[in-house]
Formats: C-alpha cells, structure tokens, sequence
C-alpha cells in the first residue's frame, strides 16, 4: 500500500469492505471512562457497546414548545380551585424572590373538569381524553424543576443542561456514546410541524464542544423533510458518483491535513451518509405506505392534529429503522388571529384547546402504535417542556413561566409504568420535597441506553466533560 497507513486504509474503506462491522473492535469502538478522542475512530458513528446492558434501544422526546400549564393537564389541584380568586397567601412565595412578568396575580383555576383513569388512579383533565386511556403506560414526574424562566435560555437548558450555547445536546451525547445502529440513517432527527425552524434553531441540536459529526439531523415538515436529498433530474448515478468520489478524495486529504478539523470530518461523513440515505431516508418518512386506519389512531385526518401526528408517525419508522433519539417538537398554531406555542399569558382556555387537541391524539396513538408493534418495550417516550405556568393568573385569563414546580413524564422501556414521583404544593406553584431537574432527566435517560452519565464523558480543553456537566441523579423510584 505504499505509504498509506493500515488505519488511513480502512478510513478509506469503512463501508466499502466491511469497516463498520471492523471498527467496533478498534480502539475507541466503544465508551470508556477514560476519555478517547473522535479522531482515533475509524468511523465515528460506528455502533458502540454501552456501559451496561441497555433496557432500551431509542428516545422519542417530545417538547411541548412554550411550556404548557399541566395544572391545567395533570396536576389537579382541589386548593387552587377552592381559592381561585383570592390573593396567592404568602407562604406558597417562600424561597421565589422574583416574579417573572408583572408581578403575581390572583389565583387561577381555569374551566376543566378532571377524572381519573387506569388503575394507577392518574389524574387528566377533559384537554386529554385520549392520552388518559393510556394512564398505566405512564411514569410522571411531578416535582420538576428547572433554572431560569425565559424560553430561549430555559429550552437550551432542556436540551444541553446548561442556560448558554456550546455544550451537546442530549441527542449528540448519545451519538458520541452509542454510534448510530443504521449507517443510511442519521443517528439524531429532530422533526418540528411548523413553517420555520423552533425556537432556538439549530442551537437545541447542536454537538457543542463534541465532533460536529453528533449533531442532529433536521427533517422539515411536508412531503419533502430532507432538502435537496434526490439527485437532479439531468444528472445521471455515474456523474453523481464521480462527484462524491472527487468531493471525498479532496476532503480526506484536506481532513488528514487537519485531524483537528471535526467540521471537515463531519462533512466527510455527511457526503457519505447523503449518498446512501438517497434511498433509505425518503422511504423512512414515506407515510403513504401506512393503512388508513394507522393515520386515523395519529390523527392525520384532523387538520389540527395532522401536522404533529405525521412527525409522530415519523417517529415511530425511524424507530423501526433503528435511529436512537428523534426531537419532536411542538408548533404554533393559529389562536385568536396570531400563531402561538404554548406560552398562554392570556386567553389559556382557547390557546391550550387548541394545542391539546393537535398533540392529544398523535402521542396516544404513538404510545398505542409502539405497544401494538412490540417497539414500546425497547423505546423511551418523554414529554417535557422548557417549564410550567403558574398557579396565578395574569392578564386575568393566562399564566406567567413557572420553573419551580411543573410535571414531565416518561413511559415505555425500563420505566415503572403507572407511578407518579413528587409533587407540588397545594396550589400547584412550587415542588415540595425531592426535585427533579433537567440533569436528573438527562441521566435517567443515559441509565436506560445503558450509559452511565459519570462516565460518559470527553476531553475537552483539558477537562473531562459529561452530559450532566456536575449534576445529576437517575430518578431510581422511576425504574422498573
């Protein structure tokens, strides 16, 4: 081979003479506690072992854009109702020293009726009569917490645990850890139902300090999620390959330049994966081959619900495929003339009708669909959101940002279905006894692929970085 390295030779053939398969048995193929580094990799998203046997394969994370009130979803509250409209008392603002818009407000029990189901007893409101057949699949998590109480700072936080940019995403960590268990797909999809790009952009997929290669894929909403994915109509397969042959000669001669360069690595790999997701991608997200009656259980044929149920059944092919962590995230919808998320200041009742309504049946039809399929068993569903709302009110029909009490959930693979962890204070504002916050998430998340959050870490300008910076617990109570 002249003077081409046996390690720059199986670069050079990672997929075309097996090195996939190969590479898992390099140095660097697997997570270690000791840091190693993405240039020691023959192929950075090669699949890697986890620390410990997995009891699941993918995430599914939901985020309910603009932060829901789930005391108006799940966190009944007989004092709140009993005291609407009175002045909040001052013992329930013990340790909340700043309000976050306009001060507080009375007290506020909006128009629900509440019922409970399954034999966990769990409280819905009348929001969600769908998802609250599926009250025994659930494991909530009613004492969250969180820091800071705008979106944008609040939504990075979810994703990367930390309130400004540069650190990996969640999905991006899992990548790093695990590689991706299908070389034609992504390894981390982020799929959103709205025109433009969610709040924060590509900030809340980023792979931070990690190689640009973990960083997410987003798929756009519509028939065609994938830009510029199908080769031109007058460019023929052998002009394309001469191409992508010439574009990745020139590269990995640019990138053996400069190891350091992840950027030119990742964009290495992107040609690839490009190349072959030509064929695989539009057929994982081809929703024409699926029956009529598993549209109808999304939703599909309601124009509220439509847009979410697709990125939902979505979801549950790439699953199917193999991809390990798929970013739903929530859209605006047209309320009282404007296109809104979740964030209800004013008009609560309108605003959370109309976005209960597009996610209700699309994530039971999800929960249903996995089950029905065997998937629910080796995939985490999580639903979450930046914060809550407050138990009072403002503009006299809305809620102000709540970080200091609000309820996630977590259901299929691992969890102990039918529970509730924590809860808030009698009106519904603060958590009371042990908190859960964005980290606790994080490595509970980690503790179901099968990945230590302690251990999971990269070397970073001399550090030894993790997923939960210096934080985090897995929520045991939580674990089947």
């Amino acid at each position: 081979m002249n003077n081409l390295s046996r390690r720059k030779f199986l670069l050079n053939t990672t997929y075309g003479l097996g090195g996939l398969s190969l590479s898992g048995l390099l140095p660097g193929g697997g997570i270690f506690s000791t840091p190693v580094l993405a240039a020691d990799y023959v192929d950075p998203l090669a699949p890697k072992l986890p620390h410990f046997p997995a009891k699941i394969k993918s995430v599914i994370w939901l985020h309910q854009n603009g932060a829901p009130s789930t005391l108006d979803l799940y966190d009944y509250k007989p004092e709140l109702i009993r005291l609407a409209g009175q002045e909040i008392p001052p013992s329930f603002l013990k340790d909340i020293k700043v309000a976050i818009r306009g001060g507080t407000g009375k007290l506020y029990a909006s128009n629900r009726t509440w019922k409970q189901y399954g034999e966990s007893g769990a409280w819905f409101s009348d929001l969600l009569p769908n998802l609250a057949q599926h009250a025994d699949k659930i494991a909530f998590i009613k004492s969250s917490t969180t820091i800071g109480a705008t979106h944008d700072i609040s939504i990075l936080k979810l994703n990367t645990g930390n309130l400004t940019p540069g650190r990996p995403t969640l999905g991006a960590w899992i990548s790093y850890a695990l590689g991706s268990a299908n070389p034609d797909l992504p390894a981390y999809v982020v799929l959103y139902n709205d025109k433009k790009e969610p709040r924060g952009g590509a900030l809340n997929w980023s792979a931070g300090f990690l190689p640009a290669v973990y960083q997410g894929t987003a798929f756009r909403p519509g028939d065609s999620p994938i830009l510029h994915l199908e080769r031109p109509e007058f460019v023929t397969q052998q002009e394309e390959n001469g191409t992508l042959s010439l574009l990745n000669r020139l590269n990995r001669e640019g990138a053996a330049r400069y190891p350091q360069d992840t950027e030119l690595q990742a964009r290495n790999r992107s040609y690839e994966l490009a190349s072959r997701m030509e064929v695989a991608a539009p057929e994982a997200v081809d929703l024409s081959k699926e029956s009529d009656a598993t549209k109808e259980l999304y939703g599909l044929n309601d124009e509220v619900s439509k847009g979410y149920g697709s990125n939902l059944l979505r979801a549950r092919r790439l699953v199917e495929r193999g991809v390990r962590f798929i970013q739903v995230v929530s859209g605006e919808l047209e309320i009282a003339g404007e296109n809104r998320t979740w964030d209800a200041h004013n008009n609560l009742d309108e605003n959370h009708g109309k976005h209960a309504k597009a996610v209700d049946k699309p994530i039971a039809g999800l929960l249903q669909d996995l089950k029905d399929k065997g998937l629910l068993d080796s995939t985490l569903v999580v639903w979450t959101s930046e914060f809550g709302r407050t138990s009072y009110g403002q503009s006299g029909n809305g809620r102000d940002h709540n970080p200091w009490g609000y309820t996630q959930w977590l259901a299929g693979g691992g969890i102990k279905a039918g529970t509730t962890f924590g809860q808030t204070d009698e009106v519904g504002l603060q958590a009371v006894g042990e908190k859960v916050d964005t980290y606790d998430v994080h490595a509970t998340v980690l503790q179901l692929l099968g990945l230590d959050h302690l251990k999971t870490t990269f070397l970073q300008n001399g550090r030894s970085e993790r997923p939960t910076i210096v934080y985090g617990k897995v929520i045991k109570e939580l674990l089947a």
